[in-house]
């Protein structure tokens, strides 16, 4: 099949060079001096590259090829010195640093950022003390920064944060199976960093996150009368006319809305959804939540979700509720329950971008949810796609 597609291979990797060649002197004439957070992610990412064997990726951020804006390098540090400070790994949920506001701290005095420094450079110190590429990061570990590089060559991810990132996770926690860091260390990320966690989750990570797929259909005795729902359950929109059924205690009869007919209690579970265009809410509902009348549908009463509104105005429902970024809003929605871990995440699955994370303790049964107000276009629910890897020997001619 290669020999077939060889016409296009050549072709895309002189493009891919010359394109590499443009970018390199476009950057080298516009640059401009670095500020001192700048630099000092510059002088970070030079100490992890020199230590952590197959972490090439991040010759672009030492070179300066990559350069984050300022406001980017102060929240990144304030991070990350909270991480060093605390005395327990990240993997231990007690005094986690759970900060979703990074960049708005970022804003703070001269002397919280100084204070990072400082306590990052203590780190470094033995870092610096190790020899040359003395720490194998693992299998996993390499593919998926290879799958940031490419993702970043091509124009998809603004920056090499998340890679910097996953080396730094790699470094502070070597007693970590390594074939497991990079799911961990998004499972932190999402913990720290409730919105927009990741531009993007590199496709090892997405794998596993499918692994969990489940198959959802919807709970029709749940349903509110006036949502059409197909034979096969597993599409809803609103109708013209109200149907006669009977008022079960666990039908909506207030809000748009049904639940799917299985509840989960523990384990990793994961369905995906394609949503309408100007109003849809999906995520879960507890089993004790009130389904009748017209009262909120917020984490005060037992859900937790994801809610888009006159088609612009995303937002999880938090009290008070949580806006989210216009350029978050998905087409295609991928909900990701770990119950025993409280993560209750979602992702643009086109672009396999985070979106959003409830993290809290979950004491009883979750149901997926899903409500519209939509008539034309059906919200459907979807089966994870079995999980396919690209053919082509190195930039993606397809992707």
């Amino acid at each position: 099949m290669m020999q077939c597609l060889q016409f296009l291979v050549e072709p895309t990797k002189n493009v891919t060079a010359k394109f590499k060649e443009f970018r390199k002197k476009s950057k080298n004439e516009k640059r401009e001096p670095l500020d001192e957070s700048q630099q000092f992610i510059v002088d970070l990412a030079n100490d992890l590259r020199r230590v952590c064997q197959r972490s090439e990726v991040l010759e672009h951020i030492s070179s300066s090829e990559d350069v984050w804006p300022t406001l980017t390098c102060r929240a990144f540090i304030l991070e990350w010195a909270s991480m060093l400070e605390s005395k327990k790994r990240p993997m231990q949920t007690d005094e986690w640093p759970e900060r979703s506001e990074w960049k708005d701290l970022a804003l703070t005095n001269d002397l919280d950022m100084e204070s990072a420094k400082r306590v990052i450079l203590t780190w470094l110190k033995d870092l610096r003390a190790q020899p040359e590429q003395s720490v194998w990061p693992g299998e996993q570990v390499v593919v998926d920064l290879d799958d940031f590089d490419k993702h970043w060559r091509r124009g998809q991810m603004a920056t090499l944060q998340s890679a910097m990132e996953l080396v730094f996770w790699t470094l502070l926690n070597k007693e970590l199976n390594k074939e497991t860091i990079p799911q961990k260390w998004l499972m932190w990320k999402q913990r720290s960093q409730q919105i927009c966690a990741t531009p993007y989750i590199p496709h090892t990570v997405w794998d596993w996150i499918c692994d969990a797929g489940v198959e959802v259909t919807l709970d029709l005795d749940t349903a509110n009368p006036d949502l059409l729902i197909s034979e096969d359950e597993k599409r809803m929109r609103c109708g013209f006319e109200r149907k006669e059924v009977p008022n079960y205690h666990q039908r909506f009869d207030g809000w748009w809305c049904a639940v799917g007919t299985e509840g989960f209690s523990s384990g990793r579970r994961y369905w995906e959804v394609d949503v309408g265009e100007m109003d849809w809410r999906i995520g879960v509902a507890k089993e004790s939540a009130l389904r009748k009348g017209f009262k909120s549908l917020n984490t005060d009463t037992g859900y937790l979700t994801l809610r888009l509104e006159r088609g612009t105005e995303l937002k999880a429902l938090t009290v008070p509720f949580t806006a989210l970024p216009a350029t978050s809003i998905p087409c295609k929605v991928g909900i990701y329950l770990d119950f025993d871990e409280g993560q209750l995440s979602f992702y643009d699955v086109e672009s396999r971008s985070h979106i959003y994370t409830y993290n809290e303790t979950f004491g009883e049964k979750l149901f997926p949810l899903f409500g519209t107000v939509e008539i034309v276009k059906d919200l459907v629910i979807r089966s994870p796609k079995n999980r396919s890897h690209c053919m082509c020997p190195s930039m993606c001619l397809w992707g």
